[in-house]
Order: C-alpha cells, then structure tokens, then sequence
C-alpha cells in the first residue's frame, strides 16, 4: 500500500472498528514491556500528552487520570469519529480527540509534557517542536517481519522485507537530528497463538499486515492452509515483533 491507500484503509477500519483488538482471543508469551504502562508511569497529574495515531481512543481513554490534560490526534476521519463517539460514552471530561496529521502538528511550541505514539507514523521534528524541554517522547511500532510465518504463507506483508532494523535505525536517526537526547531503544519478538480461524480473519481484516487481504481469490485457501500447519495445543502460531523507543527533549 502506498501513502493514500493506507490512509484510506485506516479510514475505513476507523469507522467500522476503531483500532479496538479486545474480542480477539489471543495469548502472547514474551512480551517484556506494556507500551501505555511506560507512558503513565512518566506522566504527572499535572501534565499535558499527546497521542499521535490515536486510533478510535480506547487506549487513551483506559488511562484518562494519568494527566491533567490528554488529546488524541488522528489523520483519518472514521477514526475520530469512532474516538469522539468512545469519548461520549466513556464521559471524560479532561480529554479531546482531533483531526490532525502528524506531519502538521497545530499545537502551540514546547504545549506539552509527554507524547506518545503507537503503531503509527510521526515526524521527529514535529514531536520536538511541541514537546516542552525535559519532556519525553514514547514511541512503540511494528518491526520488520512481524507476523513472520503469515506473511510468509502469503507472500506479500506490512514491511516485509529481508533487511532488519530499518525503521528503528530510520527513527533514531531522525530523532538525534531534531535534537532528542538520552535515546533509548528496546525490541522484543514474542510468540502468539490465536485461538480460532475467526480470530485471525479479524486481525487480517482490520490491519495491514498482509495488504488488501480476502480480495484475492486464494486468499481464504491460504490461511485454511496456514492455520493447518501452525495450529499447535495452545491456538495458531505466530509472533509479534516490537520495538519501543525512549526519547527526552
């Protein structure tokens, strides 16, 4: 997918579903750090954050007394309006979701304490820029070869490449240039198991992980195939790769 074909995607996905993954059945073995548990424990009550690729909100609204003051950014309509309708039901009054690209951050310079940003794109220079001084940056992505085997089967993935590390290096290269200090990287590669083919039909749906899924004909014969040769006695094998990145200003 290229720029305006995931931003459509994203589009979609947000007015269908949000970015909310709760009613999968999955188990995760490995993972060494919870990325939204980082961020509140470096958030005072008095603090203002920044989410950036915010979803539908339903991360930023499980931790809505961490800050005095807590806004939600998206650069696709259907995910903001899925977060305000989260927003609505949820009755927080100390947070606000809006439409806004994170190449153009319309906040005032050094507005805010914390930022954070997971799984979506975001531009150092940008983050520097309305993030107050001694503030800190967090930021957890998706590595490269993340659902390894899936994309595998499927010959076609979200960065699916031979080459390690390249949007890791990418990010902490851009982020010393726009003045980060104490920069600090962690990566982990746990194992997971969905339960059921439904399970992974969803997580495919929902997500780019392998492109344009179920609108190519072999598509469903695939995964049936797949799920044949990885379903083990705890649920269908296959693993998530993360890395996460700790910056100050």
């Amino acid at each position: 997918m290229d720029k305006v074909e995931y931003k459509n995607f994203y589009d979609k996905v947000g007015k269908l579903n949000g970015w909310d993954f709760s009613k999968l059945q999955v188990v995760s073995e490995g993972e060494q750090w919870d990325f939204y548990s980082e961020v509140t424990q470096r958030c005072k009550k008095s603090d203002l954050l920044l989410d950036i690729g915010t979803g539908g909100g339903e991360k930023l609204l499980a931790f809505t007394d961490s800050a005095i003051l807590l806004v939600g950014i998206d650069h696709t309509n259907g995910m903001i309006q899925t977060a305000n309708a989260n927003l609505q039901k949820a009755m927080k009054q100390n947070v606000r979701f809006l439409l806004m690209d994170a190449e153009k951050i319309e906040f005032p310079s050094s507005f805010f304490n914390v930022v954070s940003c997971r799984h979506s794109s975001f531009y150092a220079k940008e983050v520097a820029k309305v993030l107050k001084k001694d503030g800190v940056f967090l930021t957890q992505q998706v590595s490269d070869n993340d659902k390894f085997n899936i994309k595998q089967a499927f010959g076609r993935g979200q960065q699916f490449r031979p080459e390690q590390g390249t949007l890791k290096e990418k990010y902490l290269s851009e982020l010393a240039e726009a003045g980060f200090t104490d920069i600090q990287s962690f990566e982990y590669d746990a194992t997971e198991y969905y339960k059921t083919y439904e399970d992974l039909v969803f997580l495919l749906k929902y997500t780019p992980i392998v492109p344009n899924f179920g609108e190519f004909d072999n598509d469903f014969r695939i995964l049936q195939k797949f799920i044949e040769e990885n379903q083990t006695e705890q649920g269908i094998q296959t693993n998530s790769k993360r890395f996460m990145i700790i910056a100050k200003r």
